[in-house]
């Protein structure tokens, strides 16, 4: 089999990766909504792939991998990766979790993730509301994450929040980062409480905290939310869109409190988990399968720091249906350092219908259960995409 050409298009603000193949077998990824700029990107490979045999995954993936970079650069890459393996399953005739090692569980845990919605206005009540309705939702998350302090609407509109500069509307190059004032870090220690008065004992609470804390806010605040047994607290110095781990400042952090650290979304390939997993700098690791280079780099990372005990928690927010589908595979065959990822979903109620192969429902308390149809198990309706593509996209699937 060899690859025939490689495709980007956008649907919706989605771009999708299509790798062709000169026995009619056809490739997918789905790069995260809020990367439309990443179409070039894509097609930078295009030359570089043709006339290879795409169910040599990793054959391929050495011919390009080197050329990405932490979040948003590593998306290419890892987009192309997934179609690989889509196409290596579909002529196999077994789903992706096969051929890499098979199913260690047959449902996989998910939280919240795309599902959030933002909160209404910066009071207790409000974060708390929010949670609540994250409890009451059909799929019946037994994990709830909820952005606070520099992942929140807190440093805008709390005014003295933290001594430093917000910026509006939120852009991606710039990381919001300062001293929190008493005010600011009495008010995340509110919400915090009221959140986790809502959720009860039954439904765990993790904090998406930044990038932008400080070190020594982020040690006291870990420590005073201590009480409120907090599933982890996530990116609370560097993370997403900062293109650096430091993993000493994380260990600090780590070694200070008994809530898990956990960090990861933004890194790009295996290299730059090292010192985070084999010093032990955090307790739980997060990779995106759409940023960190695909999704057999993803397993690698989770076998590598199940040796040192540190855990895996997958992001993947905006990933779209075709990315829940890449997550699905890969989390059936990780180790049992897994506890849940992070659930993209729809950017829009159309995709459930350009789009074949997911269950009905979707999750069941929390879970869903891992199927077996060939590659990804995940078929875009051509006939039905097209109406979403631009008009000289139009010959995407011929």
């Amino acid at each position: 089999m060899k690859i025939t050409d490689l495709r980007c298009a956008l649907i919706g603000n989605h771009p999708i990766v299509r790798i062709c193949t000169d026995e009619g077998i056809s490739g997918y990824g789905q790069i995260e909504h809020f990367k439309p700029y990443m179409v070039p990107h894509v097609l930078h490979y295009r030359e570089e792939l043709i006339g290879l045999d795409p169910t040599d995954v990793e054959r391929v993936m050495m011919r390009i991998r080197q050329r990405a970079s932490f979040k948003p650069w590593g998306a290419s890459v890892s987009a192309i990766e997934h179609a690989l393996w889509d196409i290596a399953g579909k002529a196999a005739g077994v789903p992706v979790y096969k051929l890499l090692g098979g199913k260690v569980r047959d449902k996989v845990r998910v939280y919240n993730g795309a599902i959030r919605k933002q909160v209404s206005e910066q009071t207790p009540e409000a974060y708390a509301a929010n949670v609540r309705a994250m409890k009451e939702h059909p799929f019946g998350f037994n994990i709830v994450k909820q952005g606070i302090a520099f992942h929140s609407g807190m440093i805008h509109d709390i005014p003295g929040f933290f001594h430093g500069e917000p910026i509006r509307p939120h852009y991606h190059s710039f990381v919001s980062k300062g001293v929190l004032t008493p005010k600011g870090f009495n008010f995340i220690v509110e919400c915090v409480e009221a959140m986790r008065a809502e959720l009860g004992d039954d439904i765990g609470l993790a904090l998406d905290c930044g990038p932008g804390f400080v070190l020594p806010d982020a040690i006291k605040l870990a420590r005073e939310l201590e009480r409120f047994n907090i599933a982890w607290m996530e990116d609370t110095l560097t993370g997403d869109y900062v293109p650096w781990v430091n993993p000493d400042l994380y260990r600090d952090l780590t070694v200070s409190t008994s809530i898990p650290i956990h960090t990861g979304e933004q890194i790009y390939l295996r290299h730059n988990f090292k010192d985070l997993i084999v010093k032990q700098a955090v307790r739980i690791v997060g990779p995106d399968p759409c940023d960190i280079g695909g999704i057999a780099e993803l397993k690698w990372v989770a076998e590598f720091a199940d040796m040192f005990g540190v855990l895996m928690a997958p992001h993947g927010t905006g990933n779209g249906l075709l990315g829940l589908a890449a997550l699905v595979q890969v989390a059936a065959a990780l180790p049992q350092n897994y506890i849940a990822f992070e659930m993209p979903y729809a950017q829009a109620d159309w995709w459930f219908d350009i789009v074949e192969g997911l269950p009905d429902p979707l999750v069941v308390n929390s879970q869903i259960e891992v199927w077996d149809r060939p590659g990804m198990g995940v078929e875009l309706i051509p006939d039905r995409a097209l109406a979403h593509m631009a008009a000289e996209d139009q010959d995407f699937f011929d």
